[in-house]
């Protein structure tokens, strides 16, 4: 026989995995009643509750209170899925309300740890509106710049997912969870499971890293830390110039943070990881435009990875446009400096960059400015994608959220281009008036090749029509595009 599925952990055991030794101080809201067998006298209802409660040792399905995660204090609630499936009703309302106000009171970032089946039935639309009542709580803990977390639990459905859950600034899921809308019992029966499951909704971009339980203290802990609040924090320092050295061209390790590992979750880096780019304060600048071109497109040159890797200690994956889709060619997150600085970063990979990365972009740079969190950008693509399935999925309404993302930001944000500077596409994530050049970018209003024959010129003249582009590195700062040259 197969082995048996694992217990479910409970509200308390959940919080206790996180806080541990440090303690948790639990809160209760202001006593209120429910009138006999509930506001819709559900024959039964009171019975119901009476065996939740005894079988589970709760109140109600949700335990909320104060406590302290790594070193960081924050409010936590948790959901007992054993209490009547984790569903909201009214009395629950009650204290996901309270769990919001004592944040706001004590300006301390939310943890939700969720696991419910959503609204409950017996209670009718009185349950269903307290999604009302969650939705306006999380939005007055946003306007206060306060950040909120979910760790979506098995399983994690209905309005329970569509405001506690998704509704958080970062969403981290437990492997295996059932993560969706549709409960089980509600979807087709012909529906894909994986596209309810922690893992496909992280393929889909509806979650930010899927984290094994043994490693969930720790990722919670960088996340804290990350997001604050926190005091006025300075503008992200430039990164410094980095040229090709051993290992794969490209590749990141550097003295900060490796690449993330498994389906996101943020890590230090590795232990003895081979750099594969150094340091190069004094590579020569290019003479001409083709040469400036081709340096930006040589394979060889450092790309976002190595100097992700280079700039932070700790990189901390956001993923995903939250409208169902991903662009594996533009990393964003949040990252913490060798100093403990947090830093949001936005880094194009050298690839056309597609809607989704534009949304995840704009995602990123909205939460950093809403926490008061400066913003590192890498500028590197040949342009934005242009096949018809990019037209579709909103290309240019996408790049218009980022160019309006970037210009109503408060914090500071800080741009390097690192390689290509593809025309709108790569002009959407740079910031006006702090934008800096590696001696390895160009930036042009359209690639040579495209203006020649736009011109009807021949392929021969390619050069001197990039020469005419004013796009290297020392034309963008007499330009007054570019701050500075770095390297």
């Amino acid at each position: 026989m197969p082995d048996a599925a694992p217990a479910r952990a409970t509200a308390r055991e959940a919080i206790a995995l996180l806080t541990g030794a440090a303690g948790f101080t639990e809160h209760r809201p202001p006593p209120s009643s429910l009138p006999p067998d509930g506001p819709l006298g559900w024959a039964g209802y009171d019975a119901a509750r009476e065996r939740a409660s005894a079988r589970t040792g709760e109140e109600e399905s949700v335990v909320y209170g104060a406590g302290v995660v790594g070193d960081y204090p924050c409010v936590l609630l948790s959901f007992e899925f054993g209490f009547l499936g984790g569903s909201l009703g009214r009395q629950t309302g009650d204290r996901l309300a309270a769990a919001y106000e004592l944040a706001l009171t004590r300006r301390l970032p939310l943890l939700a740890l969720v696991a419910t089946g959503g609204s409950r039935m017996q209670e009718g639309m009185v349950a269903l509106t307290q999604l009302q009542r969650v939705a306006a709580a999380s939005v007055r803990l946003r306007a206060a710049g306060l950040p909120q977390i979910a760790v979506v639990r098995d399983p994690t459905t209905g309005g329970g997912w569509a405001t506690v859950g998704a509704g958080a600034d970062v969403v981290l899921a437990l492997p295996g969870a059932q993560v969706g809308f549709a409960g089980s019992r509600v979807r087709p029966p012909d529906a894909d499971p994986y596209a309810y499951s922690a893992e496909g909704q992280f393929a889909a971009g509806q979650v930010d890293a899927v984290v094994p339980a043994d490693e969930l203290t720790a990722t919670v802990t960088h996340w804290l830390r990350a997001l604050g609040p926190h005091e006025e924090l300075p503008a992200a320092p430039v990164p410094g110039a980095l040229s090709a050295g051993g290992g794969e061209p490209g590749a990141g390790a550097g003295t900060g943070a490796g690449a993330a590992t498994g389906s996101g979750a943020g890590t230090p880096s590795a232990a003895g990881a081979e750099p594969t780019a150094d340091r190069d304060p004094a590579a020569p600048l290019p003479e001409t435009g083709r040469e400036a071109v081709a340096r930006a497109r040589d394979p060889r040159r450092p790309r976002a990875e190595a100097y992700l890797a280079d700039y932070f200690a700790v990189r901390l994956p956001l993923h995903g446009d939250r409208s169902g889709s991903t662009d594996p060619g533009l990393l964003c997150g949040f990252g913490l400096r060798a100093d403990g600085q947090p830093v949001a970063y936005v880094a194009q990979c050298g690839t056309p960059t597609r809607p989704a990365g534009y949304r995840a972009a704009a995602r990123t740079i909205r939460l950093a400015d809403r926490l008061g969190i400066p913003v590192l950008t890498l500028v590197d693509t040949p342009g934005a994608a242009n096949d018809a399935e990019a037209e579709r999925a909103g290309a240019g309404a996408a790049i218009a959220d980022t160019f309006a993302a970037i210009a109503a930001a408060r914090i500071p944000v800080t741009t390097l281009v690192i390689g290509e500077g593809g025309s709108g596409g790569a002009l959407a994530l740079a910031a006006p008036g702090n934008t800096h050049v590696t001696v390895d970018s160009y930036f042009s209003v359209i690639a040579p090749e495209l203006a020649a024959a736009i011109l009807k010129r021949p392929p021969s003249e390619t050069g001197a029509t990039a020469d005419q582009l004013r796009l290297r590195p020392q034309d963008l700062v007499d330009l007054g595009f570019a701050r500075s040259i770095v390297g």
